[in-house]
């Protein structure tokens, strides 16, 4: 949520997938939810059913999507900005937004420091030699009350309405047409339907997945989505939103939880290695408010932190060692899983844990995966399967040519249960915590994963007592009050998570009445503290687990609005919320802008609704407080100010590598000048010369990423490894269907079945003909399916400058027939 807030970035839905029945039109960009998510799809269907929803699927493969969709339009892979930025200067010059909600719930009124510059492909601050940027140029500017100045009138040059203008008036049709290759006349087809959602009674939806997270510049295509959802007035609205379509049915809660080398749980922040004073750490998270009357919604930060330390160390976290801030550990860089194999790769990193997770089949660049993982140590590999990693030191002829002999990695396998082998929680893309119950016992010696790595603490704990060690405190005292050590119940996690009174809790409003007796579980992170009576793992799951019982395992689905917001069936985080900064559903006086989706409204004393009210309940229209609470000033960030890597715009960046060579928007830059590229991976990038065709790569129904290998029926129904190209490549080929091909790019190649088809077309960019060529991931040398090769033996190892996200959507290749 810290990174949804201010960049609209790659988190959770917005909205949900009820809620997208809502929807006037729905655009899937960046995905196919008709064959990734045909569950959550349903709700498309129905929006087209019974709202009379236009359907627009916008990709270089007609889907399935595109299959029933009432337009759809071809694009290059990696040039969505393009198309984007397009509808952005659409929407600008034809003064087709929703003027009310730009005005008031946007940044679109505040004045950019004299410093900004945008010029030849590049904003103002850029350091060439570490590919970064300094930001400071990228703020407001600020009166002498230290609140961002502001023109009402939005005639300043240098509000951010005037620079957004101006920054996109580049991006003209013509212009789409000739980046991207859609047609001009289809192109603005598409911003005429999308312009009829900015009146206050109309909303549109975006659907998107890895199809825009997988790229160099991906947070930048999301966020140049929330900046088209923002002028549309479709944030907070039901059937608006931008909602992000999670791959596996838990991806969301991993992120939640902080498994990422930078998080806490609740999207709290690890301190850096020079963050050694605890109330600077604090205060640099802790936001200012930027405008009057601002509530600012980290102004709780220590709250959430604090009561994370007491759930963590319990009586050790006092306020005299700083709640245990020095035993937290201080970052350098940030760890994320490229990183992990670049280090593992220069004999930097001697063992690896590697649970739920199959990076050699995940991870771009195949060959540089192996000669990571066979410079360890040891390799310990948690998973239910027999997995590529965990089997990456054995021959598998073609698909896996290695000799055994020169690795010397150990490699152990702990078996573990699957999700239906245990009770628990999965939280999906629309931030539903939902409970399930196990439904058979694993088989052989498969544990649950909590009871391997409690195993594994606490011998390491034990060994810590008995031999020491350099800093033994943070292991040695952790909080471990489970009532099986060894196996901590699913129901205990979930309790901590939630968090609980440490001493008798007061009413704020009347200190004379206990709400909460010492040691029962919280009602919501409103409760949490900053003095240590209250403890909490996760302050987003606050309300999951009260003394009411498990709000996970709710299942009412009664629905009085007649919206889709279920609120008793189980529990959305954050504090039962279905739709985030719903208050931007209201105008300023708190009228609803559209009164058939009424989601809150303010009835004279109070935020009620049929949603739970993402603003302070008590806050009258009158005080001016804005919607946009985890923000400082308040207000939807049209501009981004210092939070994205590359800009505070989205700009087109082309792939890494790129079929046409260049960047016609400024050829001096062609590629993201920030994304994350190794010093040694420069020279693994493939030119259009040898490889001259775009290649993207993608999911089938039928299978589900690398785990339905392993299932009979799953293999029959796609029994083996196929490539997707164009009849008229084909035709220059001599290629026919059923032929083997030989797919190629500069780290490697594999061999697959050529599927001929019209599904993928040739596009016209910048004088040129580019042909794609579709490659579906989900074949390995693992499983009861016919071998194939990884994928990502073809990829290029390179990141999203924010979320150092592969760019598996768009690289290069060549092809032939075998």
């Amino acid at each position: 949520m810290a990174s949804l807030a201010p960049t609209f970035g790659r988190g959770a839905m917005t909205n949900h997938w009820v809620d997208i029945k809502n929807a006037n039109v729905i655009v899937v960009m960046g995905g196919n939810a008709a064959e990734a998510h045909p569950c959550g799809f349903k709700w498309v269907t129905e929006a087209k059913a019974h709202n009379h929803a236009q359907f627009i699927v916008i990709d270089p493969r007609f889907t399935r999507s595109a299959a029933v969709a009432d337009l759809y339009a071809p694009i290059r892979t990696g040039t969505d900005i393009t198309f984007l930025g397009g509808v952005i200067n659409y929407l600008l010059s034809h003064g087709k937004i929703q003027h009310q909600y730009v005005k008031a719930y946007t940044n679109a009124t505040l004045i950019v420091n004299e410093g900004y510059k945008f010029e030849d492909g590049l904003f103002s601050g850029y350091d060439e030699a570490g590919r970064t940027y300094d930001k400071s140029s990228w703020s407001y500017e600020l009166g002498p009350d230290g609140y961002a100045l502001v023109d009402e009138t939005l005639q300043h040059p240098r509000c951010v309405l005037s620079l957004m203008k101006q920054h996109y008036s580049r991006y003209t049709p013509e212009m789409v047409h000739n980046i991207c290759g859609t047609p001009k006349e289809l192109f603005l087809k598409i911003c005429d339907i999308l312009a009829g959602t900015s009146v206050p009674n109309r909303t549109t939806t975006f659907l998107y997945a890895l199809g825009w997270t997988q790229h160099s510049v991906g947070s930048q295509i999301i966020r140049a989505a929330a900046l088209v959802q923002l002028l549309l007035g479709n944030i907070g609205m039901a059937g608006g939103g931008v909602n992000a379509l999670r791959g596996h049915s838990n991806i969301q809660g991993l992120t939640d939880l902080g498994l990422l080398s930078n998080l806490l749980p609740g999207y709290l922040t690890l301190p850096n290695e020079k963050e050694t004073d605890y109330q600077a750490y604090l205060a640099k998270r802790t936001l200012k408010p930027l405008r009057p009357n601002q509530f600012n919604y980290w102004s709780n930060y220590p709250k959430f932190h604090v009561s994370l330390m007491k759930s963590w160390w319990g009586d050790m976290a006092t306020k005299e060692n700083n709640w245990c801030f020095d035993w937290l550990p201080k970052l350098d860089v940030e760890y994320d899983i490229m990183r992990q194999f670049e280090l593992m790769g220069q004999g930097k990193m001697h063992g690896y844990f590697c649970q739920g997770f199959n990076p050699l089949a995940a991870i771009p660049n195949k060959a540089k995966l192996i000669k990571g993982l066979s410079q360890l140590k040891y390799l310990v590999v948690i998973d239910p399967l027999a997995t590529e990693t965990s089997c990456f030191w054995e021959n598998h002829g073609e698909y896996n040519d290695v000799d055994p002999s020169k690795i010397q990695t150990e490699v152990i396998r702990l078996p573990s249960t699957c999700f239906a082998e245990e009770d628990g929680s999965l939280t999906n893309s629309g931030r539903w915590l939902q409970w399930h119950w196990k439904g058979a016992e694993p088989p052989g010696d498969a544990k649950p994963d909590a009871e391997i790595m409690a195993g594994i603490f606490l011998t390491l704990r034990e060994l810590y007592r008995k031999e020491g060690g350099a800093f033994p405190d943070p292991i040695l005292n952790l909080s471990w009050g489970y009532r099986q050590p060894h196996s901590p119940a699913p129901v205990e996690l979930a309790k901590e998570y939630n968090g609980k009174a440490l001493a008798d809790l007061s009413d704020p409003k009347d200190p004379t009445k206990v709400i909460l007796m010492k040691g029962q579980q919280l009602d919501g992170f409103a409760q949490l503290k900053d003095d240590g009576t209250t403890a909490c793992g996760c302050w987003l799951f606050s309300g999951s687990y009260t003394e009411k019982g498990n709000m996970m395992a709710r299942r009412d689905n009664s629905d009085p609005s007649g919206l889709g917001n279920t609120l008793n069936w189980a529990f959305s985080w954050p504090a039962n919320r279905r739709i985030m900064y719903n208050r931007a559903s209201c105008n300023p006086e708190g009228i609803p802008w559209d009164p058939n989706r009424r989601v809150i409204w303010w009835d004279g004393a109070k935020w009620t609704g049929v949603d739970v009210p993402d603003f302070k309940i008590d806050s009258a229209p009158a005080e001016g407080m804005n919607p946009f609470i985890m923000q400082p000033e308040g207000v939807g960030r049209l501009f981004a100010l210092d939070k994205m890597a590359e800009g505070p715009f989205p700009e087109h960046y082309e792939p890494f590598e790129t079929p046409i060579d260049t960047n016609p928007l400024h050829p001096k830059v062609i590629s993201n000048p920030a994304a994350r590229v190794f010093k040694d991976d420069w020279e693994m990038f493939g030119k259009s010369k040898q490889y001259p065709y775009a290649a993207t790569t993608y999911r089938l129904t039928e299978h589900f990423h690398f785990w339905t290998k392993h299932t009979r029926l799953a293999s029959i129904m796609q029994p083996e490894q196929f490539v997707e190209i164009s009849p008229e490549l084909a035709s220059e080929k001599g290629v026919k269907a059923g032929d083997q091909v030989k797919v190629w790019s500069s780290r490697g190649f594999i061999k697959a079945v050529a599927v001929v088809t019209k599904r993928i077309r040739p596009l016209q960019v910048n004088g040129k003909t580019v042909h794609h060529v579709g490659i579906p991931l989900h074949w390995g040398f693992k499983g009861v399916a016919k071998s194939g090769y990884l994928a990502n033996i073809l990829t290029p190892f390179v990141g999203d400058a924010n979320s150092q996200t592969p760019e598996f959507k768009s690289f290069l290749v060549n092809i032939e027939k075998a």
